[in-house]
């Protein structure tokens, strides 16, 4: 739903659980566990990072009994407008005194 890359997902709650890890095999245990066995619940908020494409969502987990037949949640809220990964780094060029002329430095003493 959120189109992240590697995501990390951890309980915002200070202490650090992890949920999902970028690492893989790190969090294959938690895969078929439920978020209550976590002890999430209506109102705990989620934080995912996803580092390759630089931004990082907020969750907030809200208990609902009226979602439609079949489903299992719903995202409501703004999603990221763009995502894809980093764009490069501009590659650093030679520039001499601010300037990419090829202009030498002045040896002038302002006398």
């Amino acid at each position: 739903k959120f189109a992240m890359v590697a995501p990390d997902v951890q309980i915002d709650d200070g202490k650090g659980t992890i949920l999902i890890s970028s690492e893989e095999g790190e969090t294959e245990a938690n895969n078929h566990r439920k978020l209550s066995d976590f002890g999430i619940r209506n109102g705990t908020r989620l934080q995912a990072d996803d580092f390759l494409q630089d931004y990082t969502l907020l969750i907030n987990v809200l208990h609902s009994e009226d979602l439609e037949k079949d489903v299992e949640f719903e995202v409501v809220g703004d999603a990221p407008e763009k995502v894809g990964p980093k764009p490069p780094e501009p590659t650093p060029r030679n520039i001499t005194n601010g300037s990419d002329d090829g202009a030498q430095p002045s040896t002038s003493t302002g006398k």
